[in-house]
């Protein structure tokens, strides 16, 4: 009976101090991806709606994450309507790059979480762009309700190889970058 006394004050004890995990639900109006793609004459810079996400925090600590990115909403924000907008955002669509046809969803996935202090943290996920997934590591900061990361992604590994020096010989100042930079600013 002694023990059986002690194991339900250990299991009542546990069970008390445990925490449990809270999925906050982003704000995909008042959230931003803004991206920059670089090429030798220059660069395009523009931006891509959130279709959903959400964070999961044990206590006040990070602790999980999932989002969803709309690909049709690719949207170069450098070039005005008559400058080459059009061609560039369909370009974007089209197969060449990000196939939204085809694959009108890209999937970002935490895998691992590690705590940096000061409410900034090292993020391990699976991103999938066009079916296919691979690991991206990145910072991400919490305040309040607001998160913020910055982080480059290298397109070829999504099989999006157009204008790519790394597959493609004597592309001279057409070459593109292989890699294109997100910046991301949530709310929830």
């Amino acid at each position: 009976m002694k023990n059986l006394k002690t194991i339900a004050i250990a299991l009542f004890v546990a069970a008390s101090t445990a925490v449990s995990a809270q999925t906050k639900k982003v704000d995909v109006t008042k959230s931003k991806i803004e991206w920059v793609g670089k090429k030798v004459t220059g660069q395009h810079n523009g931006t891509v709606n959130l279709k959903d996400g959400a964070l999961v925090f044990k206590g006040k600590k990070l602790s999980g994450g999932t989002f969803t990115v709309d690909m049709n909403s690719i949207n170069t924000t450098d070039l005005k309507a008559g400058e080459g907008k059009e061609k560039l955002d369909g370009h974007l669509k089209n197969d060449d790059f990000f196939g939204a046809d085809k694959y009108p969803t890209s999937t970002l996935v935490f895998k691992t979480i590690k705590d940096k202090g000061n409410n900034v943290y090292t993020v391990t996920a699976d991103l999938t762009i066009k079916g296919k997934t691979n690991p991206v590591t990145f910072d991400i900061a919490v305040k309040g309700n607001t998160a913020s990361t910055k982080f480059n992604i290298n397109r070829t590994k999504y099989d999006i190889k157009y204008g790519s020096g790394s597959f493609f010989d004597n592309l001279g100042d057409k070459a593109i970058n292989d890699e294109f930079e997100v910046a991301v600013s949530l709310q929830f």
